[in-house]
């Protein structure tokens, strides 16, 4: 069921449309998600069918892309289909060992494509997560489209060494730095309201400090800093959302965990020489994001005091799969995993992960955080 609903939305649905290259069908990451979870195939049926409601039919690209100029379109989203073809040859070409042309067109090179997987809105490194804990050849030639097609100036961080300085004010903890973010005044007034996707403005006014926060996080031990890094990921969706108020959660920083449940999932399949730059550009990407949705504060007594009145991860499942009314929202179902993958890969840590699905779950009724007049809609 999986396979034959997933090769279905690779025939007939677009990866990417143009608006921040964020728009993108994630049928394929919803499918993986439920069926890892234990979903049954009537489930999957039933998801399968309301996200091809918003699938939009391919068109053609412009032309061609081959091995001698597949470098000259990248970031521009006309040629995602072009870019898939051309993947899909080179997979037959490799006797469909995919992981061979992940490993030629991604990590090669001196500019590899791998130093770019944030572009929008982090969905090629989700995407490529679930290749792996697919076993996809589809999925893993999806991602690399869609790492292609939406290709941003972002990469030039991890490319080039020089915006990587030692910072006055290092620390190991990524919950430190966004808690000194969240009150910098510098960056206050910058947008007028959450939902904007304004990189240029960002980086054009306030490039040197976001590379000060960014080179402020210290990774001295990898594996400890990496699991205080997915606790923040976790943190910021869960713990910066006021209880008591709207039910709606912040569409674009459930993105920041999803994307570091992506990361876990890549680490140890990857080149060891790209284990820090990948985790470094989700962090690149997680203070990109904070400070467009306004620097939320983070209160982590939400979470750790939460009253979880008993329920367990099998509840949680539940919610994701069968017994909410969110169980066919992609992002909802990728949202409880990520918690969950985190606590088995961790530890309970005083039931953290427990108490912030539990929490979510509860309280989850719907997407926010867009700008004005803009809906989940419009970011799919």
């Amino acid at each position: 069921m999986i396979w034959n609903a997933t090769t279905i939305w690779h025939m007939y649905g677009p990866i990417l449309s143009p608006a921040w290259h964020a728009i993108v069908d994630i049928t394929a990451q919803l499918l993986g998600s439920a069926y890892l979870i234990g979903s049954e195939s009537a489930h999957l049926n039933d998801i399968y069918d309301e996200e091809s409601k918003h699938l939009e039919p391919w068109t053609d690209s412009p032309g061609e892309v081959s091995t001698y100029d597949w470098r000259d379109y990248l970031g521009d989203p006309k040629y995602q289909r072009a870019y898939l073809d051309f993947f899909e040859d080179e997979l037959v070409l490799n006797g469909y060992n995919w992981k061979k042309v992940l490993e030629q067109y991604l990590l090669q090179g001196k500019e590899p494509l791998i130093n770019n997987l944030i572009s929008g809105l982090g969905h090629p490194l989700i995407h490529l997560g679930y290749a792996y804990e697919l076993s996809s050849r589809e999925i893993a030639m999806e991602a690399l489209s869609m790492a292609a097609s939406s290709y941003d100036h972002l990469h030039k961080y991890l490319d080039d060494p020089s915006y990587t300085k030692p910072p006055p004010n290092k620390t190991q903890s990524p919950l430190e730095i966004l808690n000194r973010l969240q009150q910098d005044t510098r960056f206050d007034g910058l947008f007028a309201h959450q939902g904007s996707v304004d990189l240029a403005l960002l980086f054009a006014k306030h490039e040197a400090e976001v590379l000060e926060y960014w080179n402020a996080w210290h990774i001295a031990d990898p594996t400890k800093e990496f699991q205080a890094s997915q606790k923040a990921a976790l943190a910021l969706l869960v713990a910066s959302h006021k209880p008591g108020g709207k039910k709606l959660y912040d569409f674009f920083i459930v993105h920041i965990l999803t994307t570091s449940h992506a990361v876990r999932i890549l680490l140890p399949l990857l080149p060891a020489k790209f284990h820090v730059p990948l985790v470094r550009q989700w962090w690149l990407l997680t203070l990109v994001v904070y400070i467009l949705q306004l620097r939320p504060a983070i209160d982590l007594s939400s979470v750790t005091d939460y009253n979880r009145d008993g329920k367990d991860w099998a509840w949680v499942d539940r919610q994701a799969v069968a017994q909410s009314k969110h169980s066919l929202d992609s992002h909802y179902v990728k949202a409880l995993r990520a918690m969950k993958t985190a606590d088995e890969t961790w530890g309970p840590e005083g039931h953290f992960w427990l108490n912030a699905a539990v929490r979510f779950a509860e309280e989850f009724d719907g997407w926010g955080g867009f700008a004005s007049g803009a809906s989940r809609d419009a970011h799919l």
